[in-house]
């Protein structure tokens, strides 16, 4: 991605209110002092009194403030970082999880094994802004969101969006936006939406088409036990829900937008959550920029039938890599069974102050999956694996087309409402916690449980960072961990590292399904830096 922008274009696709370039740059006004989103339905600017900008910091940091008509922090984010997935775009990533706010610019600098200075200056060169600014910038537009649509006190909203202090917040929202919290409180009014829970309700933005209910029930078919649920109305997927650290979360799909609503017993987690939900829901993805690529191709009648199609991401990269090597060998429906265990074993509940009603994981008799559509149901394999001989795949390949045919996973999870206890199980167990945990007897070959303990153990000491390192390296040392073979790092680059070019070339049904749509070898390449969605529409044709 280049910080450069054309004139011309920005500026007709302001005059047109062109919705695909939502995210991609930003308006200043010299006359206002405000910068807008590209779909801003404030009458157009003159040329002369117009700036742009690639990023809401390098506005921010030019003296711009931010709209309350258009509103930026609804934006959908920037597409192009996981396709460069370069030191910057890393450094965007774990800005967006808090790093910045926790340990500052060092800390984020010694996380990407870099000085303070080169990172500052990668960042100027290709932001127009230093990473303490980025940083910043997300924070205020995270408050001004809270303020905007929740009834979070302003002491929460400050700490929630990851400043230290409401003094802190207060100075620098008056320096930034030219008023304070409380003067917008005042004027907008808080509202309280709508969700599976009780808790704070926000909107994730998103570029049309979106596809939500392929990517929502992709989830919902691979839902572990205790961690996941999903509830279903008039065959359509209502809600998804799963446990996290220290709370609960519910999407729901909106008209134009995901509703999240988070209850957690530290708010102060809000910002990492939002930038998670937003990978694990691909929903910073550019659409037009994927199809331009794809419909030429011969998958050109595959997109213009699915145009909203996302790769489905993780909430946890860490639990994704064990959903990887767990689904290994086994159908879609084991593979859950096995990390429903493992996820319970040696599990404690997690205290959560709350009193009113919330739908929790239970599962449900499998003959309530039957509401399932077929196309919908099958997504990416997950129990497919380059280590294993080609006869237990071709095995595991039926078993899975006569699980797609019949669109019934075994036991499909949902929700049922029920009180809201004051306790409810943890969530997946991390890294360190997986390193130290007995999985004997859970139903795992020794081999399994060789491969998990020493995956985890190479995440919790550092060695392997699935969430700041290079996508490349992570996938080298993941390589090197016995059990684990091309087909499984390409699946975890595809959805846990959000590598967009990922092409796990192994995969059998993917052959066989490119076969049948007489797709030649030599296709593959004309698909970059898209090949995980083409991966996904072959899945899905």
């Amino acid at each position: 991605m280049s910080t450069e922008l054309d004139f011309d274009r920005c500026y007709l696709a302001i005059s047109a209110r062109d919705a695909r370039f939502d995210g991609r740059f930003y308006t200043a006004v010299t006359s206002t002092g405000i910068y807008c989103r590209p779909i801003c339905p404030a009458r157009t600017p003159a040329r002369k009194n117009v700036r742009f900008y690639p990023y809401a910091a390098s506005a921010e940091a030019a003296g711009f403030r931010p709209c309350r008509r258009c509103r930026p922090e609804l934006s959908p984010g920037s597409p192009g970082w996981d396709a460069r997935a370069d030191l910057v775009g890393r450094g965007l990533r774990l800005i967006d999880d808090g790093v910045a706010d926790e340990t500052g610019v060092a800390g984020l600098a010694r996380r990407l094994h870099v000085t303070e200075r080169h990172l500052h200056r990668l960042f100027a060169a290709e932001l127009g802004t230093g990473p303490l600014a980025v940083a910043r910038t997300r924070r205020l537009l995270l408050a001004k969101q809270l303020l905007t649509e929740t009834a979070l006190p302003i002491t929460e909203v400050a700490f929630a969006a990851g400043f230290g202090s409401v003094r802190q917040f207060n100075a620098a929202m008056k320096e930034s936006y030219g008023f304070a919290p409380g003067d917008l409180r005042k004027a907008v009014g808080p509202l309280r939406g709508a969700g599976g829970v009780d808790g704070v309700t926000l909107r994730l933005g998103y570029r049309a088409p979106y596809d939500a209910q392929a990517l929502l029930r992709f989830l919902a078919s691979r839902a572990i036990p205790g961690i996941e649920s999903v509830i279903f109305q008039d065959d359509l997927v209502a809600s998804y829900q799963r446990v996290i650290p220290g709370g609960l979360i519910a999407l729901a799909p909106g008209a134009d937008h995901i509703r999240l609503t988070v209850s957690t017993d530290d708010t102060r987690q809000l910002a990492r959550i939002v930038a998670r939900c937003r990978r694990m829901l691909d929903l910073d993805a550019a659409p037009d920029a994927i199809a331009a690529v794809l419909e030429p191709t011969s998958l050109g009648p595959l997109v213009a039938k699915r145009p909203g199609l996302r790769v489905p991401g993780a909430f946890d990269a860490f639990e994704l890599v064990v959903r990887a090597i767990v689904g290994q060998q086994i159908s879609v429906a084991g593979a859950r069974t096995l990390l429903g265990r493992i996820a319970a074993a040696g599990s404690s509940p997690t205290t959560v102050e709350a009193d009113t009603p919330v739908a929790l994981p239970v599962d449900i008799p499998a003959d309530r999956s039957a509401s399932v559509p077929v196309a919908l149901s099958a997504g990416i394999p997950t129990d497919q694996s380059a280590d294993i001989p080609t006869d237990s795949q071709t095995d595991i390949a039926a078993n899975q087309a006569a699980d797609i045919r019949t669109g019934r996973p075994t036991a499909f999870p949902t929700a049922l409402p029920t009180a809201f206890p004051t306790a409810f199980p943890t969530a997946f167990p991390t890294a360190e916690e997986l390193a130290e945990r007995d999985l004997t007897g859970l139903g795992l070959t020794n081999r399994r449980v060789a491969t998990l303990h020493a995956v985890a153990r190479a995440v919790a000491d550092g060695r392997i960072d699935l969430d700041g390192g290079d996508p490349a390296e992570t996938s080298a040392l993941l390589l090197e961990i016995p059990g684990i073979g091309p087909w499984t790092v390409a699946y975890i680059a595809l959805r846990a590292l959000r590598d967009p070019d990922a092409w796990p070339g192994g995969d059998l049904v993917l052959r066989r399904k490119m076969a049948e749509l007489a797709i030649g070898e030599d296709e593959i390449e004309r698909w970059r830096p898209w090949r995980a969605y083409a991966a996904l529409h072959i899945w899905n044709a």
